[in-house]
């Protein structure tokens, strides 16, 4: 008797990369309004991608079914 397949969830799917290593990314929090008060170096500092804490690691891993 076969087992279903699992599903990934598709939100933490849109939200996370994995890289070839098996690192987690994931976009910084604050780039989407309020921008004029926010310096330039700290809005280039947003855009770039951060690795997941690994506290959290399991449920994100969970999530995508990694």
């Amino acid at each position: 008797m076969r087992r279903n397949k699992l599903k990934t969830n598709r939100a933490a799917a849109k939200r996370f990369k994995v890289t070839a290593t098996g690192k987690v990314l994931r976009r910084h929090a604050g780039k989407s309004h309020l921008l004029l008060k926010k310096s330039k170096k700290r809005k280039r500092r947003l855009v770039r991608p951060a690795v997941v804490d690994p506290a959290d690691m399991n449920n994100v891993k969970n999530l995508l079914k990694i």
